[in-house]
């Protein structure tokens, strides 16, 4: 099943490079976020109050604090809000699929620093060795199409860097708390919040007219279906099950997938470089969990 779980993630957090791509052509980052949250927000809020109907007694059991609430806005305004408008918006400027996972890939090395002060889970020296040849391995992918410089301007570059620190601090924001949600509660609220802020800002920029382009619906219905309900909702599951270390892992794999996936979709270049750099991540990943017994944990002083 762990297996299952993590080759749904890879596949479908992946499709998520892909799906800006297939929007970027059709509308303004702001418009496409703004009209892949505002359905979903419809779905979740219906889901809920159908739940909520079902057994009322329940879910007055189940409701969260304020507090809790309150949280949950702030990991999905990191977690989803600001991690996606960063990556859409390199997109919009040149950066390519490939290269965008491939900054978002230092994810793990960062987070991995940073689990042993924020989180006292300490990574094994071999868990070490595998993430940082995993970031060999996502830099051998993409570096050839980084250096062509197809971006707009060179900050582009750093316009992914953003959104993955984004995306790190959230995820310890989560874990450091003792009060667990339940995931249908923190999907809705993440999403009801990344919603609000999408439309403001297309409001605001004055973008909040879809394109009757086809091409837009179908980029909406794929992030909305793999993207969001697939990688999204993964990414915290895994996190919950397995830790920082696991899903972190797996994000190495993301900068080739994605490679491989620009190519055969959109015709971007990959060649042996990137098939090497393939082998490299697939090969960290294999250390990294044989060298896993369980991140080292210390209890949080009281």
């Amino acid at each position: 099943m762990n297996i299952l779980l993590s080759v749904a993630f890879v596949l479908c957090w992946s499709s998520g490079f892909i799906g800006a791509k297939l929007g970027s052509g059709s509308a303004p980052a702001a418009t496409l976020l703004m009209w892949r949250f505002l359905p979903l927000v419809v779905i979740l809020l219906a889901a809920s109050a159908a739940r909520a109907a079902r057994s009322a007694r329940a879910a007055r059991s189940a409701r969260p604090t304020l507090p809790d609430l309150g949280r949950q806005c702030l990991v999905g305004l990191l977690s989803q809000s600001g991690y996606l408008l960063t990556v859409y918006y390199a997109i919009q400027l040149g950066v390519s699929s490939g290269t965008t996972a491939l900054i978002d890939g230092v994810q793990p090395l960062v987070a991995g620093a940073l689990a042993g002060p924020l989180l006292r889970q300490y990574v094994a020296p071999r868990q070490w060795v595998g993430l940082c040849l995993g970031l060999t391995g996502v830099a051998v992918v993409t570096s050839a199409d980084a250096a062509t410089g197809t971006a707009d301007a060179w900050w582009a570059y750093l316009i992914p860097l953003l959104g993955m620190l984004s995306l790190v601090a959230a995820t310890f924001i989560e874990n450091r708390s003792r009060t667990p949600v339940a995931p249908s509660v923190s999907m809705t609220v993440h999403c009801l919040t990344s919603a609000v802020l999408f439309t403001a800002l297309a409001a605001c920029t004055g973008t909040m007219t879809p394109p009757s382009d086809i091409a837009f619906w179908t980029a909406v219905a794929w992030l909305v279906a793999l993207s969001t309900f697939g990688g999204y909702g993964l990414y915290w599951l895994i996190l919950r099950r397995s830790g920082v270390t696991e899903v972190n892992t797996l994000m190495f794999l993301m900068a080739p997938v994605t490679a491989v996936w620009g190519a055969l979709m959109f015709g971007e270049p990959l060649g042996l470089q990137a098939l090497l750099g393939l082998a490299v991540t697939l090969a960290a990943v294999v250390v990294v969990q044989r060298g896993r017994s369980g991140p080292v944990r210390r209890p949080h002083p009281d």
